[in-house]
Parts: structure tokens; C-alpha cells; sequence
């Protein structure tokens, strides 16, 4: 189990943490080489997050051909594809294209990914290693960044960055093949699901979920390129993004951690009101540790919190568990497609990001408060 907890970490470093994010380290280069403004790289931002909306739909759907694995490698070798391709255009439209097309990839990835590995987990008694596999996504983003920065340090441009990430996916991608064997289930189950029933209790988590990917998609995108304008500031506009790959590689164990011994839902409520600390404080910060704390709160938050809401998603209706996913995935990336064209139109019309990244904070303090009607399960609630 072990080993599938490895390989369910490559995949989510490659399908989140390189292909969805790795547009933030790399956005201000884009800036500078095209002349992007704020509000195109919004839409090309919310592009990949539209295309994460339609894989979600694409997901709940029982009737598709194949198997969960066919499924799951198709969509990582499309997330590692589509990423090399962007450094190999200039246009626009092209951009937005590629980055749609990766976000479906990427919500397969997530969605049948967790479904068929999560699903494993629970079968063996082995749920604690649920921290592991959910670690992918910040290993990812470390990852990228650090590709960055050795990129930056041999005076490579945008496009290489685009495509030695592709690369960079490509290598991560060999293992998983072998890390996640056949599940010898196909993706139409054999036995038809029972309807999909919404509780009060459902709902607002559902809710609440659409606020945390409005909530942190503004600064988790814009942050290398907020941080590029700081006077004396500029040289941390790549290693701030290694900061929220780092912190958010420990972010699941610690918040559920934190839920064992004061409930997940007074748990998942803290960290959102930890991460709209961070992300008010993302647009004020004028020194290299406020900087620091605002990243470290933004890496060390929404990981925990996305991996929270959907296994106790998952716990609260079992029998569906690839539907409940998607509909979780559905309203995070709802949040997630709008923040970032909210936020680019704002920036033209104010000349910052503080409104929208207050409204944001605003969001999340909204969804702690949601929580609290919600009594979310620990993580390893199975093996107790």
C-alpha cells in the first residue's frame, strides 16, 4: 500500500501541483516577455479552472468506457503534454486552450485518482496513508519551483520553463505506471449508485468549498507576480511560491491532527481563518517575513482543507463516492474559475489586487463559519 500512496503522490504532483500551478512562478516572466496584462492572465488562469469545472462533470457521469486506471494515466500523460505545449506558442487563444484542456485533465487526475486509491486504502485498513498521497500536491509545487529557479539561474526564458515542466512531468509520470496497478474495475460500476441525497449538513460543505477555491485561487495565482512589484522584494518572487509547495506538503497530517483533538469541522474552521489571514495579508506585506508568514499561511491552509472536505465528503456518503467527488470538485473549481477574472479585472480597474484579495478573506471567513455546522470526520476515522 505503501507503494500506491507514492505513486497516488506523483500523479497529484504532476496533475495539480506541476500542470495547475506552475503558471504562478512562471507568470511574471510571461508578463515581462509578452506584455500580459493582469486581466489576461486571469483568463488564462481561469481557463484551466473552467476546464477543471468540465472535468468534474465529465467525472460524475457513470456511463464512461475503461477502467478508473485507463482514465487516471490518460489524464496524467495529457497534464504533462498540454504543459510543455504553452511554451511553444505565443497566442492567446492557444493559451487558453492548452490550459482548458489540462484543468479536465487535472480533475480526472484528482477525482478518479482519489477514488481509486482512497478506495484501496480504506479496503486494506491502511487509510493513514491518506496524508501521504495528498502530500503530491505541495511536492509538486516545491518541485516546479525549484525547476524555476535553477531555470532562472541559467537565464532561461518563459517557454523553457514551460517546457522543462512538461518534461519535469513527463520523468514523474514513468513510475506511476507501475506504482498504480490494475484496479480490474471499470469506470461504469457494476452496480448503479444510489441517488445522490444533498443534507443540510452536505450542503454546507459543499458551500463552503466553492468559498475556499475563491478564497485562496486570487493570491495561490497571483502571489509570484504581486510580490515581482514590492520594491526590494523582486528576488523573492520565485522562492515565495517554494514556501507554499513546502508548507503545504505537511498540511494534511497537521490538520487532521488538529481535528483529532478538537473536531475536523473546528479544525477545517481554524485553517480557513488562517488562510484569509493570509491572503489579506498577501496584498500589504512589505517585508521579506510578512511575505514569508502570508505564503507559509496559504501552503500550510488550503491543501489540508481540500484533502479534509473531500475524504469526509467521501465518509458522509460512501455509496457515492465518485459523484460526491466531482460535486466537491465542481464547486472548488467553480470558486477557482471565478476568483482569478475577478481578480484581473479588479487589478485593472484599481491598480491592486486589495479588493479582490479582501473579498476573497471575506469568502473565507464566510466558509469557517459555514463549518461549523459541519462535524467533519477525522481523516483516519476508519480505523478507529
Amino acid at each position: 500500500m505503501t507503494e500506491l500512496a507514492f505513486g497516488g503522490l506523483l500523479a497529484l504532483a504532476i496533475g495539480l501541483g506541476i500542470s495547475r500551478f506552475v503558471f504562478t512562478p512562471i507568470l511574471p516572466f510571461m508578463e515581462e516577455g509578452l506584455g500580459l496584462g493582469k486581466s489576461d492572465a486571469g483568463l488564462i488562469a481561469s481557463a484551466n479552472f473552467l476546464g477543471y469545472l468540465i472535468g468534474a462533470l465529465l467525472a460524475i457521469r457513470q456511463s464512461l468506457p475503461g477502467s478508473l486506471r485507463f482514465w487516471f494515466l490518460s489524464a496524467l500523460m495529457i497534464c504533462a503534454l498540454t504543459t510543455g505545449l504553452m511554451g511553444l506558442t505565443d497566442s492567446l487563444p492557444v493559451f487558453l486552450v492548452l490550459r482548458f484542456v489540462g484543468g479536465v485533465a487535472s480533475a480526472i487526475v484528482m477525482i478518479f485518482g482519489t477514488t481509486l486509491i482512497l478506495s484501496r486504502f480504506a479496503a486494506e485498513g491502511r487509510s493513514s496513508l491518506t496524508s501521504l498521497y495528498f502530500a503530491g500536491v505541495g511536492v509538486g509545487i516545491s518541485l516546479s519551483s525549484l525547476l524555476i529557479m535553477a531555470l532562472i539561474s541559467y537565464g532561461a526564458g518563459w517557454r523553457e520553463m514551460w517546457i522543462w515542466g512538461g518534461a519535469l512531468s513527463g520523468l514523474l509520470l514513468l513510475p506511476v505506471f507501475w506504482l498504480v496497478p490494475r484496479d480490474g474495475k471499470s469506470a461504469d460500476a457494476a452496480i448503479t449508485p444510489p441517488r445522490l441525497i444533498f443534507s443540510p449538513r452536505l450542503k454546507a460543505l459543499i458551500l463552503s468549498y466553492f468559498l475556499l477555491g475563491f478564497g485562496y485561487i486570487i493570491t495561490a495565482t497571483f502571489i509570484s507576480a504581486l510580490v515581482r512589484h514590492i520594491p526590494g522584494l523582486q528576488w523573492m518572487q520565485t522562492p515565495v511560491w517554494l514556501v507554499v509547495g513546502l508548507a503545504g506538503i505537511p498540511s494534511v497530517p497537521i490538520w487532521s491532527w488538529v481535528g483529532r483533538r478538537l473536531g475536523n469541522h473546528n479544525s477545517y474552521a481554524i485553517a480557513s481563518l488562517c488562510l484569509a489571514v493570509g491572503v489579506a495579508g498577501s496584498v500589504f506585506a512589505a517585508s521579506e517575513g510578512a511575505v514569508f508568514l502570508s505564503a507559509l499561511l496559504l501552503g500550510g491552509t488550503f491543501m489540508g482543507m481540500s484533502a479534509v472536505g473531500l475524504v469526509h465528503s467521501r465518509e458522509i456518503l460512501p455509496d457515492n463516492a465518485r459523484q460526491i467527488l466531482a460535486v466537491m470538485t465542481l464547486a472548488f473549481g467553480l470558486g477557482q474559475t471565478i476568483g482569478p477574472v475577478f481578480a484581473g479585472y479588479a487589478y485593472d480597474y484599481f491598480g491592486n489586487f486589495v479588493a479582490a484579495s479582501l473579498i476573497a478573506a471575506v469568502g473565507l471567513v464566510v466558509a469557517a463559519l459555514l463549518t461549523g455546522r459541519v462535524n467533519v470526520a477525522p481523516l483516519q476515522s476508519s480505523e478507529r
